[in-house]
């Protein structure tokens, strides 16, 4: 019958965030901030759960002596997200 939807993509921040990330391969935390419109410390949450997941990597440093952080999908990001597509589509059918 119908594929039980991944409840760590099925919220709609993290959902987002693995969405532009799909498109984009990687971003950084002030783009996925703005395209989110979510504020730091919910963004933050997010990115964290999706992490320990291994959905994404997240690396620290600085850029022009200030903190930068990027964010990287994995591919067992990208196949999660397929999954995830793939269960929404038999729901349409």
């Amino acid at each position: 019958m119908f594929k039980n939807l991944n409840p760590l993509l099925h919220s709609q921040l993290r959902l987002a965030i693995i969405s532009y990330l799909v498109s984009n391969g990687k971003s950084d935390f002030n783009e996925l901030k703005e395209i989110t419109k979510a504020s730091s410390g919910n963004l933050s949450v997010q990115l964290k759960k999706l992490e320990k997941a291994k959905y994404i990597s997240i690396k620290k440093g600085f850029k022009n002596n200030y903190q930068h952080t990027s964010i990287e999908i994995s591919k067992k990001g990208i196949d999660a997200f397929e999954e995830y597509v793939n269960a929404i589509t038999e729901y349409l059918k």
